[in-house]
């Protein structure tokens, strides 16, 4: 005989009483599908609650790359900063030591370290993330003028050499067995030994072989407007003031005794005359271009027994 069950519904205030049945299969198979859907709700909200645990984990981590991101863009912004300080630096040290080279008479360096140099702010890049590319970038920018740097100290100091060896020379003219109180040669008391400078302006050539080693230069040349003062570099007595036919124009020498003597050269104006005594720093002339010259400069010479040496030993 086939089981039934019969599930009756009752309404609570007498209304018609519903009467269902059904087989002891038809529950089973009611009970099972019954377990499975709970199964698969069970699963689906487990399922969306980890979805939403894993979405806030990747929120968290999303919001901890931007912040390394902002970090390292500003740490990149900071080394770029400091590469262009850097290649600034080694610039300048550069421009000073051309100048001194100058001054100096010395052959200026092979190459300069600012030749083909990778200026930090070429090329700019952009993006949310900084990429390997300009990292790599920066650090060998900072990595080149940190060389900049280290070949512009070997520079100079072979030009603090080059120096030292200038002096040495210009001191080395002494008078062999010099009677008591007398002073070595181009070095005189007071006032007396040239330390001061002819006149303001700029270097425009130096002392020594220029022109790729064609010419000579017994002086240097200091380039200023026409009529700038021209005063003496020491005490002295004029030996000579007026013409030179010798392509000096308008010149004035300055014997200091002890075989030394000064010499201005190219002047627009000669204010003093022969025979003259004249104070360091007294006026003696005019800049001008007169004689083989270019344009407005004061060609400065020091010369000890008629020898020219180089004025820088001695400013």
């Amino acid at each position: 005989m086939k089981e039934e069950y019969t599930i009756k519904i009752v309404p609570r205030e007498g209304g018609t009483v519903h009467s269902f049945k059904l087989s002891k299969a038809t529950l089973k198979w009611g009970g099972v599908f019954l377990a499975a859907g709970l199964c698969m709700f069970v699963g689906a909200f487990i399922y969306a609650v980890y979805g939403q645990i894993h979405a806030w984990g990747n929120d968290a981590e999303n919001r901890r790359l931007r912040q390394v991101n902002v970090i390292q863009q500003e740490q990149l912004l900071e080394l770029s900063k400091k590469a262009g300080d850097l290649q600034a630096t080694a610039k300048q040290l550069q421009e000073q030591e051309t100048e001194l080279r100058r001054l100096a008479g010395a052959s200026p360096t092979a190459a300069q370290s600012d030749e083909n140099a990778e200026e930090v702010g070429e090329g700019g890049e952009g993006g949310p993330f900084p990429s390997n590319e300009a990292a790599a970038k920066i650090y060998n920018l900072l990595a080149r003028a940190e060389a900049d740097l280290s070949a512009r100290k070997e520079s100079l100091d072979d030009l603090s050499a080059h120096i030292k060896s200038e002096r040495e020379k210009a001191a080395a003219f002494v008078m062999p067995n010099m009677a008591a109180g007398s002073f070595p040669l181009g070095i005189m008391p007071g006032g007396a030994t040239p330390s001061l400078w002819p006149a303001r302006g700029v270097v425009s050539s130096p002392y020594g072989l220029r022109w790729g080693g064609t010419d000579f230069h017994p002086g240097i040349d200091i380039a200023n407007d026409m009529g700038t003062p021209i005063v003496a570099a020491a005490d002295g007595t004029v030996d000579y003031a007026g013409w030179n036919a010798g392509g000096y124009g308008n010149m004035v020498d300055i014997d200091h005794g002890n075989g030394l003597m000064t010499r201005y050269a190219h002047a627009m104006q000669v204010v003093v005359v022969t025979g003259q005594h004249v104070r360091k720093g007294q006026l003696i002339a005019y800049m001008g271009s007169t004689g083989f010259s270019t344009g407005p400069h004061v060609h400065y010479e020091v010369r000890i027994n008629g020898r020219a040496v180089n004025p820088v030993g001695y400013l």
